[in-house]
């Protein structure tokens, strides 16, 4: 983990500097002069060798936890991404509710009706989904709910937990519709191999319920989408800069977008590590319960078996 955050530390320093276009130029405009450019590469420290650069920009990231002074908006970069956490956060956790709430019933349903039109419907329709580019359909979604029906706000949040959940259905709902198809189609592959199982055949040997069997079920297939899941957060995370956007929201990845094109490299250089470091945390998190929930089905599993053949 510790070296993800590493080679994603020396990568995007890297990047933001090999990409053509001069920031101090495009801060003060075409019509500047030299020296005043000049005097731009010495406050934001272009003008000293890149190893240098390296070594100062990391010696204030291990310090101070910033990347240095944005350069189109003249503030601490890390206070900038921290302003513009909270909208993100609303997002990918939305996003990552309807992911579980969409997917789990939808494979569910597929995998026990195996080869039925139901499966086949569960297995086509997430399918075309797939293959919908983000921006458009949130651009679809505004114009049907928010333009038309008027059902949504065209963009923008509102204050309040109501107000933000209510701003966040058309976003969050965007952003899954593209994840879910991955979800439902390992979840239903699982499913369909825990049914399969000797362990289930035991429990069926046991006369349980089949609502009882279903839910051991579920929950032996739960852990390799778990880990899926985990993977596809970061993604989640990835998809904010697009459907911030297109609804107007006011969050890390609107800014990134304004960063990249004001090549405000300090900026940028903020929000891609403090990302990276989000998806790490995510990963330990989703690692974490990984091994609670595997910990859960084996004893629970003993356990209904045990009481079963009693």
């Amino acid at each position: 983990m510790l070296l993800v955050l590493v080679l994603v530390t020396i990568g995007v320093f890297l990047i933001v500097r090999l990409v053509p276009g001069d920031p101090a130029q495009m801060v003060l405009g075409l019509k500047a002069r030299p020296e005043q450019i000049a005097d731009m590469h010495h406050r934001l420290g272009l003008d000293q060798p890149i190893g240098k650069q390296f070594t100062s920009f990391v010696g204030t990231l291990l310090t101070t936890g910033d990347t240095g002074q944005s350069i189109a908006y003249n503030v601490s970069s890390r206070a900038l991404v921290l302003d513009r956490l909270p909208v993100s956060l609303w997002l990918i956790c939305c996003s990552a509710v309807l992911v579980v709430a969409i997917s789990l019933p939808l494979a569910m349903t597929a995998a026990l009706h195996k080869g039925s039109w139901v499966d086949q419907l569960v297995r086509i329709v997430p399918t075309i989904t797939l293959g919908m580019p983000e921006f458009w359909v949130g651009l679809v979604f505004v114009l049907l709910f928010a333009v038309t029906l008027k059902v949504f706000p065209v963009g923008g949040t509102q204050p309040g937990i109501d107000g933000m959940l209510y701003s966040m259905a058309l976003p969050s709902l965007t952003i899954a519709l593209a994840q879910t198809p991955f979800i439902v189609r390992s979840l239903r592959t699982r499913i369909l191999d825990v049914l399969q199982s000797d362990f289930v055949v035991t429990l069926r040997a046991a006369h349980l319920p089949e609502r009882v069997i279903h839910r051991h079920v579920l929950r032996n297939a739960l852990l390799p989408a778990l880990q899926l899941y985990g993977m596809k957060i970061s993604f989640l995370v990835g998809g904010t800069l697009v459907v911030e956007q297109v609804f107007g929201l006011k969050g890390v990845g609107s800014l990134l977008f304004s960063a990249i094109t004001a090549r405000d490299f300090p900026l940028i250089q903020a929000i891609a590590i403090y990302c990276a470091l989000g998806v790490v945390l995510i990963s330990v998190i989703v690692e974490i319960a990984g091994g609670l929930i595997d910990y859960r089905v084996r004893g629970g599993a003993e356990q209904t078996t045990a009481g079963g053949v009693a």
